[in-house]
């Protein structure tokens, strides 16, 4: 199935986590342990792991999900060897999402099943995967961080408790939203966002999107491919409007942009310009 072994790391700086994508074909991790969580996908291939005296196949779309502590293995299930995508979040990093979730503070949260198969966690954290390792938008990639952490917390870990009930507040949305609009094609977070206005990350996307009807990102997207078709209507250059509207690059512009209107920047100046 592969030709040869390898390995890529990637560190996402925004929000400070580690992420892993390999291919093993002969490489047997030994008995060994982490200070850190891992949810491990496994793209192709069957992989094999040893935890707590128990032996477990995780076949293409399943998912290794290990505690900090956790002994454990991991090696080929057979000679055509697998690939695999892992993201490390850290104990502050779950505490944070456990803490989002309840508004206070609680033990580590702490995996039951160390294998699960499901299929709409495995596509929601494939897309935080590779959302962490494209990090376009910071806003976009903090936001869909803290939506997939409290998701996983709530949906696979063993901890009680209780989710904040959300409640009009209208102020503060209203705050960040005047915010987004004086720094459209600036790098902002939604850190920041939610500590300019007094709220949590998690509490606040819920009131924002129930207020808004869309995320904080989207919102931002909006008012930059807006601007955008200002600026394509003046003349100005491609690679110039994706600069001034706070892309990232032209690719990532021609991607937002076509994803908002509907067609891409080439075809708009075409159309108003023949």
């Amino acid at each position: 199935m592969f030709d040869q072994e390898w390995s890529k790391l990637h560190w996402n700086a925004n929000v400070n986590i580690e992420l892993f994508h390999a291919c093993c074909i002969k490489h047997a991790f030994p008995a060994h342990i982490h200070d850190y969580y891992v949810i491990c996908m496994i793209e192709k291939g069957m992989q094999s792991f040893a935890h707590r005296g128990s032996k477990y196949i995780t076949p293409p779309g399943g998912l290794i999900m290990l505690n900090p502590g956790d002994a454990h293995t991991g090696e080929p299930a057979n000679k055509d060897g697998f690939e695999y995508r892992a993201i490390y979040p850290t104990i502050a990093h779950m505490q944070e999402a456990v803490c989002e979730l309840t508004g206070r503070h609680q033990d580590n949260p702490y995996f039951t099943n160390v294998r699960i198969d499901n299929q709409l966690l495995m596509k929601f954290i494939r897309n935080l995967y590779f959302s962490l390792v494209a990090d376009k938008n910071p806003l976009e990639t903090e936001t869909i961080f803290i939506q997939a952490l409290t998701s996983i917390v709530a949906q696979t870990a063993n901890f009680r408790y209780s989710a904040i009930s959300v409640c009009q507040e209208r102020d503060a949305v209203q705050k960040a939203r005047q915010f987004i609009q004086s720094n459209w094609s600036q790098k902002i977070t939604l850190s920041e966002l939610a500590k300019y206005v007094g709220l949590s990350r998690y509490y606040f996307l819920r009131v924002f999107c129930n207020e808004v009807g869309i995320p904080p990102h989207s919102y931002q997207d909006s008012l930059r491919v807006s601007n955008a078709k200002r600026l394509l209507k003046q003349g100005v250059p491609l690679k110039e409007v994706a600069i001034e509207t706070g892309f990232s690059d032209q690719s990532h512009f021609a991607n937002r942009f076509k994803r908002v209107v509907g067609v891409t920047p080439g075809f708009y100046i075409k159309e108003h310009f023949g």
